[in-house]
């Protein structure tokens, strides 16, 4: 039993360390000396806390739903390099990374067409590997130029000839679309392109992926009706105009309680206002798009010019208090302060 100081999650094994001192005697660990646990899947573990915030227990209510998991396959693809990847509504699991050195093609030469069929046999191999297509109801291929189709046809003629049925019976279910690289970043192009959106309308991480998209634009055609940053954004909840709330899950994840406390209480609040609330995670890519501004942010119901206004006024009133204050020199300090200095002979 050791009292947690510490929480780190490796995406690719899939594994929670928990660190921290000791609090229970044990015959392999000392009182008070510092152990980490490692926490695996199907493992049983008993979590004790003081106090148990709502966005908490939300979130391990959906994480224990049976239904859950990934439902959206990806691979970003260059020449010579390719990303495997699951989605799930929480996170893009990189499953492979391959990385090959594909020569120029020369005249006269097959070193580059030999290179090339070996780098897609490794693609095809890891999509065979990871792809659960009972489970995966679409497969992103994404590639600058025409990677992606020379792969597509490399896929579907090996599959013939070898009869691999994963791959025939689920040909309806491959998407090509188009990337500016083959790094696992580059799904944020993917994902913000509302053709390929229109394919993953069944998907759970659709609707997150599609208010983050809306919110985008607003900031562009409406900004009085998008609003992020937590300053503006409670203003815009205590006018109760909050239709939907977007917050990451690395902010209830601080190491000050103070601000745990504010963004769980702005939660509870735009719920209790009828607003909707998605909480995005930091390893999905829409979560990462999303803390680059703030973490928080919101789609209002009506627009609010007034809030940008309203705050720029506040910190102006806060300068002229201070300069006020800077300013302010009592009567009887002057005369104490000349007193002084006739007494030092000035």
């Amino acid at each position: 039993k050791i009292e947690v100081e510490k929480v780190e999650f490796d995406p690719d094994s899939e594994e929670i360390r928990l660190s921290g001192p000791n609090r229970e005697e044990s015959e392999h660990v000392k009182m008070g000396a510092y152990h980490t646990l490692s926490l695996g899947l199907n493992m049983n573990f008993t979590v004790e806390k003081l106090c148990w915030d709502q966005v908490f227990l939300d979130r391990l209510e959906e994480a224990s739903n049976p239904e859950r998991g990934a439902e959206v396959a990806a691979v970003v693809m260059a020449p010579g390099l390719a990303h495997v990847c699951l989605v799930t509504s929480h996170m893009t699991l990189c499953k492979q990374k391959i990385d090959m050195s594909i020569p120029k093609k020369r005249a006269g030469s097959s070193n580059h067409s030999k290179a090339t069929s070996r780098f897609y046999e490794a693609v095809y191999r890891a999509i065979l590997q990871y792809v659960d297509f009972e489970k995966i109801k679409c497969v992103l291929i994404a590639s600058p130029g025409f990677v992606k189709d020379d792969f597509y046809k490399y896929l579907v003629t090996e599959s013939v000839r070898r009869d691999d049925r994963p791959f025939i019976e689920n040909k309806s279910k491959f998407v090509l679309c188009k990337s500016s690289s083959g790094h696992k970043h580059a799904l944020e192009e993917v994902f913000s392109d509302s053709a390929i959106m229109s394919r993953l309308t069944e998907t759970k991480f659709t609707k997150e992926v599609e208010i983050l998209n809306r919110f985008m634009r607003l900031i562009d055609t409406n900004p009085d009706k998008a609003y992020y940053g937590y300053l503006h954004v409670n203003q815009a909840n205590e006018e109760m105009a909050i239709e939907h709330l977007l917050v990451t899950d690395e902010l209830f994840r601080s190491t000050d309680i103070a601000t745990r406390k504010k963004y769980v209480s702005l939660v509870e609040s735009v719920r209790e206002r009828g607003g909707n609330v998605f909480i995005f995670s930091t390893l999905h890519v829409s979560g990462s798009q999303l803390q680059q501004v703030s973490g928080v942010a919101a789609i209002l119901r009506f627009p609010l010019p007034d809030i940008a206004e309203l705050e720029d006024e506040a910190e102006r009133e806060d300068e002229d208090s201070e300069e006020e204050d800077d300013n302010h020199f009592p009567q009887t300090e002057y005369d104490r302060v000349g007193e002084d200095l006739q007494n030092m002979g000035f």
